[in-house]
């Protein structure tokens, strides 16, 4: 037997495919399925391997800012100070614990793909019907479908009577699609390949069966599964840009220590233990310790206020990278459409209507918008669309729930909306005998006898068809007119034009002894009623989400499974692609993937585009140094929701797999909720990059403090334990407050940052050194001032450190804003949290200077009136020097852009 993962099997005839497994249609003998079996396995995905839990934990510390906090508690240990190494050490395992459990739910996604599997099949084996677990599958065996049952494997159908499957969550198709047994060229498209049925989808309509041509990993789910897997997981942009500050700072580090050490013992001649520790001194007083902890704090508050908008996320760093997005890459459906079939016009022979509301709930109305206000055809219309339908509608605990293919249920709606009842119609109407819809035949024809014996032929399908097999049309007054071709040509490409599907209905009177319905009874004295438009409307929502995200510089692109003109006029309504041309599969397809920049950066739309088009998508846009977010809900989105920047799923109508491969699942699956997350990515960005600029300075002051003091042969002005005690508790006290801003007013209405600007730009380096400067002359000056009044050296240092704090007390108020002026209406106030940090730092530190156990454990003592009023003399002007700063930097950004614009 040859490999079948070599053959196309949609495109072999039903003989050839059976011939292939040397199955018939009675189904394999028991030595056969055995030898199957033996063959290729159960219906199961295998177990990929994994790292171990500890391996996964040990991974978790691998990081440069966490070398750099564990080098800092040696040091401590060094130091003998075993509190600040606990301390240390304990924010290192918070770190690498939060990572792990996180990491830990990410492999989650392949258990999902497997449970998809996990279903009852209905199989002929030795020519007697079984009942099987799925997982007891094997290529040749003959698999029973119908209406509700989920495709076990892979099936090549080899026969089918009105089948459709829901192929949504594989292809991103918003309808069922019709299957037959033909087949269909080599080269088709998944989307397309009609005689096949797949893996996991669900029968919407109709019975059939199929020959199992591939299980488990071979499957198309199971090729799904594989790229997911085979999928790297990337990093973050936060996490690249504070691995590489991490990396950076490391470098400066440890050029400072060594310059201190050296010019210490070579220029200054001072004794190499004392050097050593001054170097140790230098070190921990520049390396941010509590820099992580920030960081972690302030994403899980962003974790917290995105779930309180419906948006969960899964992995820390995914608040910030949502925030940085330059693309968005939709799926359409059920993401910026409803996943709804909706009427939203008809059209009789004398009658114009509009259908309002959207959705399977009867909330809108006709609105006849040109003809007769007694259009008899109107009402023969919602008969027979109710009739001729196979659907039903259930009202539940969670709401309006169908039965059946959504365009049938669409039109159960239309006719409430109409306000009539479609079960006392069926009721007066029962069915005799029907004609199940078939692709072959593309129509459903149903017979009808009311209780006064009228007998009825009705008949829904294809526009095409059905004019096809029309001489007339029904009037206003329900007598039969003649039918326009052409008048009815333009209707369709009228309906086409706007992206709606398209479906015509016709009647025919009976005898009322009728009893069965035949083909040939509706080939000839059909009379066409009218023809309906359905669309899978946008969500209102989600138009506005779109428009908010493009006035934020976000470039918004729609891909889906559906048909490219569907597309389109979805995207013009939604406002994406600016009436450019869009991009079909088949097209995408043609080009090597050094040839896709210039078409993903002119292009917005995707049509018919297959699992592996999304990945290459995605791949294409980061290699333009885009940070890309991926949505979707399907399980074909799975390896590109992996591969994106940011994964955005689902959380109702998505798949578990898609939900899992993703850092972020919308639990209202509304596009909306996107623009929000985005607004609190921002501000996340926005108070992390504030932190960082409020504890470097602090750093950068102590360390250049203790570089002065040995460059000019003098004492310390501060010791490494009290530079932890800034370090790990003053600062970072004061630095979460900064965690609880606001978002600031234009946050939306900036460009995204250019993806590969660095956390610390040129301006903000120089307000880290700006401030730096500053903080070391107000604590040298306190510090000398002190030793030359007499005071002993105790004295002096706990002078020093009340004015490094004071410092960073006045410069929090800096901070707020990272170029507005914090002297305006909620500037100084408007984050409670702020004085709230305050008011507990001047608690500890009041305890650092004059507590008996704190003097001892610190080397501290207590300050007088006098010390206290110099230090807020000397630290106060570093709000107001910053704010002039802020000013100044402003007025030279006016200048300069007001220079280009002339």
């Amino acid at each position: 037997m040859p490999d079948q993962e070599n053959l196309s099997f949609h495109s072999l005839s039903v003989a050839d495919t059976l011939a292939h497994f040397e199955t018939r249609e009675d189904g394999l003998s028991d030595r056969q399925v055995a030898e199957q079996r033996e063959r290729h396995g159960e219906n199961r995905l295998p177990e990929p391997r994994r790292r171990g839990p500890l391996m996964r934990l040990l991974l978790q510390f691998h990081n440069v800012l966490i070398y750099v906090l564990m080098v800092a508690g040696a040091i401590t240990i060094l130091l003998q100070h075993w509190v600040d190494a606990a301390v240390i050490f304990g924010v290192v395992v918070i770190n690498a614990l939060i990572g792990f459990i996180q990491e830990g739910r990410a492999e989650q996604a392949m258990n999902s793909i497997r449970r998809m599997l996990r279903t009852r099949a209905r199989v002929r084996r030795e020519g007697e019907m079984q009942e099987i677990d799925a997982v007891e599958l094997v290529p040749g065996d003959i698999v029973l479908l119908e209406s509700g049952d989920r495709v076990p494997a892979d099936l090549r159908l080899i026969h089918a009577r009105g089948l459709r499957t829901d192929e949504s969550s594989l292809t991103g198709e918003s309808v069922p699609v019709d299957k037959q047994t033909e087949p269909v060229e080599a080269d088709t498209l998944l989307a397309e390949q009609t005689s096949m049925a797949w893996s996991g989808t669900l029968v919407a309509s109709g019975q059939a069966r199929g020959v199992v041509v591939a299980t488990g990993e071979r499957s198309e789910i199971g090729r799904i599964s594989r790229a997911t897997e085979s999928v790297e997981a990337i990093t973050t942009p936060l996490l690249k840009k504070i691995h590489q500050f991490g990396r950076q700072l490391t470098v400066v580090i440890l050029i400072l220590a060594a310059l201190t050490f050296s010019l210490g013992v070579w220029w200054r001649e001072q004794a190499m233990a004392d050097m050593f520790f001054a170097a140790v001194g230098l070190a921990v007083a520049a390396i941010p310790e509590g820099l992580p902890a920030i960081i972690t704090i302030t994403l899980a508050l962003g974790v917290q206020a995105m779930a309180s908008r419906q948006a969960i996320v899964r992995r820390l760093p995914a608040v910030e990278t949502l925030g940085s997005v330059t693309v968005i890459c939709s799926d359409k459906t059920g993401t910026l459409t409803r996943n709804e079939m909706t009427v939203r016009g008809l059209r009789t022979a004398a009658s114009q209507v509009e259908v309002s509301g959207g959705g399977y709930v009867a909330e809108g109305s006709l609105k006849i918008a040109s003809g007769p206000d007694d259009d008899r055809a109107i009402q023969e219309l919602l008969l027979a669309a109710t009739l001729c339908n196979e659907s039903e509608l259930r009202d539940d605990e969670n709401g309006r729930q169908i039965s059946g293919d959504p365009m049938e249920a669409a039109l159960l709606v239309l006719t409430e909306k109409s306000e009539q009842d479609p079960r006392q119609l069926r009721r007066d109407w029962p069915r005799t005998d029907n004609i199940p819809f078939e692709s072959e035949r593309r129509y459903m024809a149903s017979l009808h006898h009311d209780h006064k014996g009228n007998g009825r032929i009705l008949l829904k399908g294809a526009p095409e068809l059905v004019l096809s097999l029309c001489r007339k049309a029904l009037g206003s007054d329900g007598e039969p007119v003649d039918l326009d071709h052409d008048s009815w040509e333009d209707t369709l490409k009228h309906f086409s034009e706007q992206g709606q599907r398209t479906l015509a209905l016709a009647m025919k009177s009976c005898a009322s002894d009728k009893r069965s319905l035949e083909e040939s009874d509706v080939e000839t004295g059909l009379v066409l009623l009218g023809v309906v438009g359905l669309e899978d409307p946008p969500r209102k929502e989600a138009i506005d989400a779109v428009r908010d995200c493009q006035q934020a510089g976000i470039r918004v692109k729609m891909i889906t499974g559906d048909h490219l003109g569907t597309a389109m006029a979805i995207g013009r309504q939604m406002g994406i692609g600016d009436g450019r041309k869009g991009m079909s599969g088949g097209d995408f397809q043609k080009h090597r993937d050094e040839e896709l920049a210039d078409f993903v950066e002119r292009t917005d739309i995707y049509a018919r585009f297959s699992p592996e088009d999304k990945l290459r998508l995605v791949r294409a846009l980061r290699e333009q140094k885009q940070v890309t977010a991926m949505t979707g809900d399907g399980v074909n989105d799975a390896p590109a929701l992996r591969s994106a920047d940011v994964g955005v799923a689902m959380g109702q109508k998505g798949t578990e797999t898609a939900r899992e491969a993703s850092e972020i699942v919308l639990a209202d699956d509304n596009f909306a909720t996107i623009a929000s997350a985005v607004r609190i990515g921002r501000g996340i960005y926005d108070n992390i990059r504030k932190s960082l600029l409020f504890i470097l300075p602090t750093n950068g002051g102590q360390a250049m403090l203790i570089l002065v003091a040995v460059m000019l042969g003098l004492s310390l002005p501060v010791t490494p334990v009290q530079v932890l005690w800034v370090n790990m508790v003053t600062a970072v006290t004061l630095a979460l407050a900064l965690a609880f801003e606001p978002a600031e007013p234009d946050v939306m209405q900036r460009p995204p940052r250019p993806p590969g600007e660095p956390i610390l730009t040129p301006f903000l380096v120089w307000r880290v050194v700006f401030v730096s400067f500053l903080i070391l002359a107000a604590t040298f000056w306190v510090f000398h001032w002190h030793l030359d009044q007499g005071y002993a050296i105790e004295v002096a240092r706990t002078a020093a450190v009340n004015t490094v704090v004071a410092c960073e007390i006045f410069y929090l108020f800096n901070c707020r804003y990272l170029t507005r002026t914090v002297f305006a209406r909620g500037g100084l106030f408007g984050n409670p949290w702020v004085p709230g940090a305050i008011l507990l730092v001047m608690a500890l530190q009041a305890g650092f200077t004059w507590l008996p156990f704190m003097q001892q454990l610190f080397q501290t003592e207590a300050l007088s009136r006098e010390s206290m009023t110099l230090i807020l003399a000397v630290s106060l002007p570093v709000l107001f020097v910053v704010e002039l700063e802020k000013w100044l930097m402003q007025r030279q950004a006016r200048a300069a852009l007001k220079g280009t614009t002339e």
